[in-house]
């Protein structure tokens, strides 16, 4: 990975794309850091200093912010809004019978599509900010803690500032959204993933220097697990499974044409990490409809807000692990159902003239490989839940938080974001070198 770097600088047009994107990246980070207008900064700061480890939800959004979002600073909304109309339009594409078509329709259809993305980012951006600001005006519920050690952290609370407030997150929403398509243009691999490892990024030294606070030894313990993990989610993320595909021959005049041989690669993690934050949104809600149910002190909480909060309000409760677990392998299939289409695989095999050696082309084809997927994705899902329980363990055993870097979301998305934008830096050297050939 090194190499590739030291390769690509020495290279003058990759060079200024990796400049631009560490440009673009710089002025992400230093947006994570100004705080809205109408925030008292050094207020929240005690806040998070005298609250203890947050919630699923809320540290997962935390995470994917880069820490902005307890900070409520102008870009506190992060990527999220977007990663979230992707999904929601990923997900309509399998029942809105528009949204298939546009998805078959090659480049024009996925611009489109983008555009309604982006529409939609917008909409969210406003919503998540609302809720975002009205939960503020209550820092202890946000931000945890008590009122005593969290008192008001904004200025002001009336209706022009909290629309002020809102009308500059939401700008900031889509001022990262437009530096990510920047970089995916200008710049090298996929903006949107390389400012969620940024994020990510950025909370890593301090979630792995807060561990020595436990003692030395259990430190060097974390670091050489760390990359123990970290070299087997490169091993998983790599692994596929390779179907085998034949093209038949074809005579055409005294030529021969097809024959040839390739395959169908079947990632193991084919979900990435969207179960992960379907398993943690749905846990979150409990614990959401709990907290506005607690009772005004005089009275004691109906019974299942009681279960809820000695149960699924801790990540590391045997309940809140197993409820985690079932669900994150239950999305692992939903997902990979939704996104992956064996029919439609089988179709356009036939169309094409190839086939599997050994299976008979179209409905036998279709039951073959949907009988290759459902035995990958047990495998996804079972890696999955192991790393999402890391942190989990982790919360209990060496009292970090559940921003713990070597495990849950945030080691799938560094791993997978440095792996594929080192791929793309390869390639375009290799373009550059074919280039230089040729002249």
């Amino acid at each position: 990975m090194l190499t590739a770097f030291g390769r690509a600088f020495t290279t003058p047009d990759l060079r200024k794309k990796l400049l631009f994107t560490l440009a673009i990246m710089a002025i992400f980070r230093l947006g994570s850091h100004i705080p809205t207008p109408g925030i008292n900064y050094q207020l929240v700061q005690q806040c998070q200093k005298a609250a203890g480890p947050q919630g699923s939800l809320l540290g997962l959004a935390n995470l994917f912010s880069g820490g902005a979002l307890l900070q409520l600073s102008v870009f506190a909304l992060g990527i999220m809004p977007y990663i979230t109309a992707s999904i929601i339009i990923q997900l309509l594409t399998v029942v809105i019978p528009r949204f298939e078509a546009l998805k078959k329709e090659g480049q024009a259809g996925q611009t489109k599509m983008t555009q309604y993305t982006r529409y939609l980012t917008i909409g969210l951006a406003v919503l998540q900010s609302s809720t975002l600001i009205t939960t503020a005006r209550n820092p202890s519920t946000l931000l945890g803690g008590s009122s005593a050690t969290c008192p008001r952290i904004m200025n002001d609370d009336n209706i022009p500032t909290m629309l002020i407030m809102i009308l500059t997150l939401t700008a900031g929403t889509g001022l990262v959204m437009w530096l990510g398509e920047q970089v995916t243009e200008r710049g090298v691999g996929n903006g949107m993933s390389l400012l969620i490892l940024t994020s990510i990024a950025a909370s890593v030294p301090g979630s792995v220097w807060a561990i020595h606070h436990q003692g030395w030894g259990r430190f060097f313990i974390v670091i050489i697990m760390g990359l123990v993990i970290t070299t087997a989610v490169v091993f998983v993320e790599n692994a596929q499974r390779r179907i085998p595909v034949q093209y038949a021959k074809r005579m055409i005049g005294r030529r021969s044409y097809g024959g040839t041989t390739t395959y169908i690669p079947l990632k193991v993690n084919m979900a990435n990490v969207i179960p992960l934050i379907f398993a943690s949104s749905l846990l979150s809600l409990p614990v959401l409809l709990a907290s506005f149910n607690r009772g005004n002190g005089q009275t004691a909480p109906a019974g299942w807000v009681q279960w809820v909060q000695e149960n699924l309000s801790k990540g590391d409760h045997p309940y809140y692990m197993l409820l985690f677990t079932v669900l994150i392998v239950f999305f692992t299939f939903f997902y990979v159902s939704i996104t992956y289409q064996p029919d439609e695989v089988a179709d356009n095999l036939k169309q094409a003239g190839s086939f599997i050696p050994g299976v008979r082309a179209g409905k036998a084809t279709a039951q073959y490989l949907n009988y290759v997927l459902t035995r990958v994705t047990v495998v996804g899902a079972l890696y999955l839940a192991i790393l999402a329980l890391i942190p989990l363990i982790a919360l209990a055993m060496v009292s970090a938080d559940q921003n713990f870097p070597f495990g849950g979301a945030s080691i799938i998305i560094l791993v997978g974001v440095g792996l594929e934008t080192v791929k793309q830096i390869d390639s375009k050297l290799q373009q550059h070198h074919y280039e230089g050939f040729l002249r």
